[in-house]
């Protein structure tokens, strides 16, 4: 039995990838700032929505296809932007989109990903999403979504919650932290898990050479890696305003998506600002470990856009059942990031081909049980929501 056929769930290719990758690089994926509240917050705020199941209704007919910005897709979920793909696996980021083509979901390609947009496009095909990170002058975020225009992305994702980095503490201890100065102790790690050197590092030395950020400005790469305060002058993260915003929405001619909001007002501005869609999201718990969990706020934001536009979530989807929860609270679907980054890092393609197939059969069985034939059908009518007080039943209230 190999290693993709022992994991059953998102959970064992965790364990799994854990095992094949150093420990720095396992927790610059997995863990998130500071003290990994959010992250832990993530989860527990879908753990604490239940649902209820309904008897004796014909789901025989049942499908988890869907739409997403007009254009098909097997299940209401993308691929979400993760820039270390490459270093989980030989240019891991034409396997992730590879695995989503045949899918037939969408896949979004990060700003710092190690393989060039270009190449991802020529070798995967399918639906591709771009995600940006803004550059000082903006006139460089142009020269990159022309890019990704030229090249055949459809939709273009703008990140807009990384005002500045997260602290994320677990990066510098391990060694794995800008500027890359590997410490003894990374590269000892590195050496107690040759089947990662050998299958992902060693493939770069003897053919590219080190990984980079192929997508990054020319002047970027001209600046020392080792000057942090150099390359952060070329963001403009803490300057980028909702009329650089529009900038940008006036110039992409597709579908534009604003990733990175838990706010109803924000929701609002971008709907004013031409947006299409939104994604509501806490980075993962990489930034801000206060930050609230998405699945608490997706209501709230959902009813103040009113259906005008796209409502994505992301930050802490592990099981199909999360994503039944998002939709029935307003969602029209997930990204998926750390999921199918542990299936890339066991597997390549196949891995992460596993780890949408297992979400999508988990969602197809919450579907059958909850009683929903289409995604569609998935409304809060299936969510036990525990409204009165000291959770007692509304019935029991009204007596009283």
């Amino acid at each position: 039995m190999s290693r993709l056929d022992r994991c059953l769930n998102i959970y064992d290719l965790r364990d799994a990838a854990r095992r094949r990758m150093p420990r720095g690089l396992f927790e610059f994926i997995d863990r998130g700032s500071e003290d990994d509240i959010a992250g832990a917050n993530n989860r527990a705020a879908f753990e604490r929505i239940k649902l209820r199941h309904r008897a004796l209704t014909d789901v025989s007919r049942r499908t988890t296809a869907t739409s997403l910005f007009g254009k098909p897709a097997s299940m209401p979920m993308a691929i979400g932007p993760t820039g270390i793909a490459g270093l989980c696996w030989h240019e891991g980021e034409v396997a992730l989109a590879k695995a989503a083509a045949q899918a037939k979901i969408p896949f979004t390609l990060a700003t710092g990903s190690l393989t060039s947009l270009e190449r991802v496009a020529e070798q995967a095909g399918g639906t591709l999403w771009f995600q940006l990170y803004n550059w000082n002058p903006l006139e460089l975020s142009f020269e990159l979504t022309d890019r990704a225009q030229r090249a055949g992305y459809e939709t273009l994702v703008v990140t807009v919650d990384t005002v500045v980095v997260g602290n994320r503490e677990f990066n510098t201890h391990n060694g794995f932290a800008p500027p890359f100065n590997p410490t003894w102790r990374f590269k000892l790690d590195m050496l107690r898990h040759p089947g990662w050197c050998m299958d992902v590092l060693a493939k770069y030395l003897t053919t590219t050479g080190i990984p980079r950020n192929e997508n990054y400005p020319a002047d970027y790469d001209r600046m020392k890696k080792t000057d942090p305060a150099a390359a952060a002058a070329m963001t403009r993260h803490d300057a980028f305003t909702w009329d650089d915003l529009k900038r940008l929405r006036d110039r992409w001619p597709g579908p534009f998506v604003i990733k990175g909001l838990n706010r109803a007002d924000d929701a609002v501005k971008a709907l004013q600002s031409g947006v299409d869609g939104i994604v509501v999201s806490n980075h993962g718990g990489r930034n801000m470990d206060s930050a609230v969990a998405p699945i608490d706020v997706l209501p709230e934001i959902v009813d103040a856009v009113g259906g005008r536009m796209t409502v994505l979530l992301d930050s802490g989807v592990r099981r199909g059942s999360d994503i039944a929860k998002a939709l029935a609270l307003g969602a029209d679907g997930v990204l998926s990031g750390r999921a199918t980054l542990y299936g890339v890092t066991v597997g390549g393609q196949a891995g992460a081909f596993k780890a949408i197939n297992l979400l999508r059969g988990e969602l197809d069985k919450t579907m059958a049980l909850t009683g929903c034939s289409t995604v569609g059908g998935i409304t809060r009518d299936i969510l036990f929501e525990d409204r009165p007080a000291r959770g007692l039943p509304a019935m029991v209230m009204q007596q009283a």
